[in-house]
């Protein structure tokens, strides 16, 4: 449905330079969203997926291991959206104290989104409300270290920004002007926590996204913010009980279109057009990421019962296993440590890993080896290929 604008533009001057920022409506749409045919059909699978993702969460047997690991490959696809270069083998490195094999602010910053997404979950968890506060709490965490620390972290922005183009008379779009900010702010939060008006948790994630991406209230980070605040929206209306639904490997799949629908919000209303595209994604990662967690089931289960047809350095064989599903990239001496055994013990038993095909020894090097689970770390990477 064509509404036209969704907001008003405010003349404003950035250096020597008029600009027309945009100050976007309050939500929800007017007129109302119209539920009907496609985007309810939408709306049903969306729903039923996230509901046996959910259920999934339940069943792992492992679930904080891979939780430990989803969350991670979040952050990589996440942060390559804003441009790093960054892999999951470096993040996995860097928390290693090994040096990545990519600049270091890269991995620095796919590290702060991590910390970002547990700080806001433990908040939620802990009882704090989903509000401005708690959004440029997760911006001060986002935003710590490297790159972007000079941009006020956890501070709402003092000064113009725009998307696109070299200067704000060329942006493809400019923002509020910083005074209109937090208002714009305040009426997104008023919006997350209202109960009353009919509309599907589902629905209200898509439309603060797209409300907070257009606000866009950071000098820096607003899309990684963007991307968490659907997460932590989930889990806080107790649609997910374990934050395990990431929109980045869609978006960045569809890039173009993820942008091309966010200007027909702004510019034409076609907010139908944006929730049709927004739902099929949640469909599309929901139902990726049970495949994701079955496949690793079934792996873990073929590699055990592998080991355990080794003899007798099954047993060691089976703990050293367990070390690197917690971390599929290990050292000698963090192996040692995660599973009491003497060193002989644990070199005897990455033998036998390397052996098998399980694990593969990443330097080449005789000392201070590192391993990785192959098989494991492959599956996480699918879609975090460098871009």
């Amino acid at each position: 449905m064509k509404r036209g604008q969704t907001g008003r533009y405010e003349v404003t001057r950035v250096g020597d330079e008029q600009v027309r920022a945009f100050i976007p409506a309050v939500l929800p749409p007017v007129p109302p969203l119209a539920f009907a045919g496609e985007l309810q059909r939408l709306l049903e699978a969306a729903v039923l997926a996230l509901g046996r993702l959910d259920g999934v969460s339940t069943l792992l047997p492992d679930k904080a291991l891979f939780l430990y690991a989803y969350v991670r490959k979040e952050a990589v696809l996440s942060s390559q959206i804003e441009g790093t270069q960054s892999s999951l083998s470096d993040l996995l490195l860097f928390e290693l104290d090994e040096a990545p094999g990519v600049p270091l602010d890269d991995v620095v910053e796919v590290s702060n989104y991590v910390a970002a997404l547990d700080h806001g979950l433990a908040r939620l968890r802990g009882g704090f409300p989903l509000s401005s506060r708690l959004i440029r709490e997760i911006h001060g965490v986002l935003l710590a270290r490297g790159r972007g620390s000079g941009k006020d972290p956890g501070e709402f922005r003092r000064s113009q920004n725009w998307i696109g183009g070299s200067r704000p008379g060329k942006a493809a779009f400019v923002p509020p002007p910083p005074m209109a900010v937090p208002d714009c702010m305040a009426a997104l939060e008023g919006f997350l926590h209202t109960e009353d008006d009919g509309l599907p948790v589902l629905v209200r994630a898509g439309l603060a996204h797209v409300q907070f991406e257009t606000i866009h209230p950071f000098l820096d980070g607003n899309g990684r913010v963007g991307r968490l605040l659907i997460t932590f929206l989930l889990c806080h209306a107790g649609v997910l009980r374990e934050p395990l639904l990431y929109l980045s490997l869609y978006l960045k799949q569809h890039r173009p279109t993820y942008y091309e629908l966010l200007d027909r919000v702004r510019r034409d209303g076609e907010w139908e057009a944006w929730l049709a595209f927004f739902l099929e994604g949640v469909k599309q990662v929901a139902e990726g990421a049970v495949f994701t967690a079955e496949r690793l089931g079934e792996l873990f289960r073929t590699d055990r019962s592998r080991i355990e047809g080794a003899g007798r350095r099954a047993g060691s064989g089976l703990r050293v296993h367990e070390a690197l599903k917690a971390r599929p990239i290990q050292s000698m001496p963090r192996v040692r440590d995660a599973t009491g055994l003497s060193f002989p013990a644990v070199s005897s038993a990455m033998d036998l890993l390397v052996e098998l095909g399980i694990a593969r020894e990443l330097t080449g090097r005789r000392r201070n080896r590192l391993f990785v689970y192959d098989p494991y770390l492959a599956i996480l990477n699918e879609g975090t290929e460098r871009p």
